[in-house]
């Protein structure tokens, strides 16, 4: 280890000359004993780096599942054509959704603001593979095919096909062994499948994804969605979608619309319906619960793995810190050398653990057909996690720095 010159008495000229650097002039005539020590020995420093890109693949894989679950619940709500949106008390989610009457669209064009009041049919419907006949659970929508509930041009151009009964929409991007089907459908073969026990026929394609809680989505007329489930009934609806005037305002018309509408229904703007979702799968279900776990055991790891590291360090160059104090260095400049080396840890070993997850990243969205992609705001996340990470394994290890007594070796 290299040991720098002792430093001499306060009054001496080189450190009268010290004293008048500003910061980066200091920084820049320090020596790096971290990076010295760290570099050293080659071996426990990439034990160390492993260790700390080990702990970053964990929390960023947690995050990218997490953002993942939230991102495809809402894929559709973030496109939905309306300012406010109407929904059953007893909603849990867009999986999950209860009938109101459809009644309380029509007297919510009652509201002065309200420029229309369109009705959306929803269910989780379980469909037969078009060629491996094998059921399959997705996401169906009823919609009037004049009206476009979504800001889609893949559906919105296509909806003219749906007049037609007994036809679908089909997402290609759903979660399954579609290939066959599709290349079936792209050379002009019919593309049928059956859904309660009447066949349907695939119409057009669209590209949404699957989530946790459905393989992907279909979109249907309004009048095949009700000939699929005659218990349904027409007067009673999934979501009612409104939107506004030009110039309305939209807090004071939805606050109007909750005073103006019975408790039977519940009214939410565009942003309270998409964070509601949100909201339920972070917080009532058990898969929210395991991501953030799987975040803080992360997190836990990568403390435990560098402190493993610094501490081995700390006492290998126990004598040479002894002989720090004996020339007259203080316990913080020691301790700043060890601080020093777990911000190194943490910047290095970030590096291969953000390119691995970018990778798995790929992996896991080509296998899923989830959302999940590698953010600037994650990534930056994570490395401040990091940092604090090997900060905090960093000051659990200077505490054996105080038995560095010049008197072991003097």
């Amino acid at each position: 280890m290299n040991i720098p010159a002792k430093p001499k008495s306060p009054q001496s000229a080189p450190l009268m000359q010290l004293k008048k650097l500003n910061f980066v002039q200091r920084l820049r005539r320090r020596t790096p004993l971290g990076w010295l020590q760290l570099s050293h020995e080659k071996g426990r420093l990439a034990v160390a780096l492993s260790g700390v890109a080990f702990a970053d693949i964990l929390m960023l894989m947690q995050l990218g599942f997490q953002g993942a679950l939230f991102q495809s619940a809402v894929r559709i709500h973030e496109t939905l054509n309306a300012d406010i949106v109407l929904a059953s008390p007893q909603m849990r989610n867009m999986m999950n959704l209860n009938d109101f009457s459809r009644r309380r669209l029509y007297q919510s064009l009652d509201v002065v603001g309200v420029e229309s009041a369109d009705p959306l049919y929803a269910t989780m419907a379980s469909w037969k593979h078009p060629t491996t006949r094998k059921n399959a659970t997705m996401l169906m929508f009823g919609v009037n095919p004049d009206r476009p509930f979504v800001h889609r041009p893949d559906i919105n151009r296509q909806l003219d096909r749906l007049k037609i009964p007994d036809t679908l929409l089909f997402d290609q991007k759903a979660r399954g062994d579609y290939q066959v089907a599709l290349e079936g459908y792209a050379q002009g073969k019919p593309m049928t499948t059956e859904i309660k026990g009447r066949k349907q026929e695939i119409r057009g394609l669209f590209e949404v994804g699957s989530s946790f809680g459905a393989d992907g989505s279909l979109v249907t007329s309004t009048e095949t969605f009700l000939r699929l489930y005659p218990n349904r009934g027409a007067s009673n609806v999934s979501l009612g979608l409104i939107r506004l005037k030009p110039g309305a305002d939209l807090q004071q018309t939805t606050q109007v619309l909750r005073q103006h509408l019975p408790d039977d229904v519940r009214v939410y703007t565009l942003d309270e319906f998409i964070a509601f979702e949100k909201n339920y799968w972070a917080t009532n279900t058990p898969i929210g619960f395991i991501f953030r776990l799987g975040v803080g055991m992360g997190f836990v790891v990568g403390v435990i793995l560098v402190y493993q590291v610094l501490s081995t360090d700390v006492n290998a160059h126990l004598q040479e810190y002894a002989t720090f104090r004996a020339m007259g260095y203080s316990q913080l400049y020691l301790l700043g050398i060890v601080l020093e080396e777990a911000i190194i840890l943490a910047v290095i070993g970030f590096i291969p653990g953000v390119a691995i997850s970018t990778v798995l990243y790929q992996l896991t969205r080509n296998a899923t057909s989830l959302p999940v992609a590698m953010s600037l705001a994650r990534a930056g996340g994570v490395l401040l996690a990091t940092i604090v990470m090997c900060l905090i394994s960093g000051a659990i290890a200077t505490r054996r720095l105080g038995s560095a007594d010049p008197a072991d070796i003097f």
